[in-house]
């Protein structure tokens, strides 16, 4: 009776963990069914304005930045803590990528677009299948609305607007003591 039971347990097993469904979010190739597997699937190609643009592949395709009101800048660096930082962090690469300066390198578009649908951008636009390439994990989609990925943008670049004052002061004073005239800048 127990090795009846065992073989029973274990046909169970084999085929509940062997459904032909693929659970991947990230796996490039879809989950065998009967359209795909009449013709090989092929990615459908983002538009071309989308990818030349640099604004991404995904449902935004305008950040008005000077509406983003600095204020939400706490709730970013919260959910930033939160969603984002067992991946990132900002002055150093981790998981992905390092962060700090990333609102200079990136557009707006682009960044909430990777942040919405992380998924698409990695299989259409060409900065993200690079990144993915350096950094082999993907990107996890946290589900983020639009308006938490804005604040979080809004922390982005409030955090990268700090860095450049903080250097730039820095190359200021460097130059009054190197010339010795305070204040002249030269």
């Amino acid at each position: 009776m127990k090795p009846a039971l065992l073989i029973a347990v274990a046909i169970v097993f084999t085929t509940a963990c062997n459904t032909g469904r693929n659970n991947s979010a990230w796996s490039e190739k879809p989950p065998a069914t009967p359209a795909t597997t009449a013709a090989p699937s092929t990615p459908v190609p983002a538009p071309a304005t989308a990818i030349s643009s640099g604004k991404g592949v995904g449902p935004v395709d305008h950040v008005d930045m000077a509406a983003l009101d600095e204020s939400k800048e706490e709730a970013g660096a919260k959910l930033f803590q939160e969603k984002c930082s067992a991946c990132h962090k900002l002055g150093e690469r981790y998981v992905g990528p390092a962060l700090a300066g990333v609102t200079q390198r990136r557009q707006p578009e682009w960044i909430l677009n990777m942040i919405l649908n992380p998924e698409n951008m990695i299989q259409n636009d060409p900065t993200a299948k690079g990144l993915l390439a350096t950094y082999i994990a993907p990107m996890a989609n946290q589900h983020l609305t639009r308006e938490e990925a804005e604040c979080v943008l809004v922390y982005f670049r409030e955090h990268d607007e700090e860095a450049t004052e903080a250097e730039h002061d820095g190359d200021l004073e460097g130059e009054e003591s190197s010339s010795g005239h305070a204040g002249s800048g030269r």
